[in-house]
C-alpha cells in the first residue's frame, strides 16, 4: 500500500492502534505507529493515487479514510 512490501493495518476495536507491516525475505515485521502518522500516511496516499489517476483505488481509500478518521 504505502512502499512495496508494506500495508497498514488497524484494530478492530475504536481503531485507535495501528500497525505497519512489512514483508521481507526473513518474514514479517510489525512496527506499532501512532494515529497522527497513520492519517499522515494514508493521506499522502490518497494525494498519490489522485496524482497517478488511480481513481477506483482512490475512491476505496477514500471511504475507509473516512470511516477511520472522521
Amino acid at each position: 500500500m504505502f512502499e512495496q512490501n508494506q500495508e497498514l493495518f488497524t484494530t478492530l476495536y475504536a481503531q485507535r492502534l495501528f500497525f505497519l507491516v512489512t514483508s521481507e525475505p526473513k518474514g514479517m515485521k510489525f512496527q506499532s505507529i501512532g494515529r497522527a502518522e497513520a492519517r499522515m500516511m494514508l493521506e499522502n496516499r490518497l494525494r498519490y493515487l489522485r496524482r497517478t489517476g488511480q481513481t477506483q483505488e482512490y475512491d476505496q481509500l477514500q471511504s475507509v479514510f473516512k470511516l477511520t478518521f472522521q
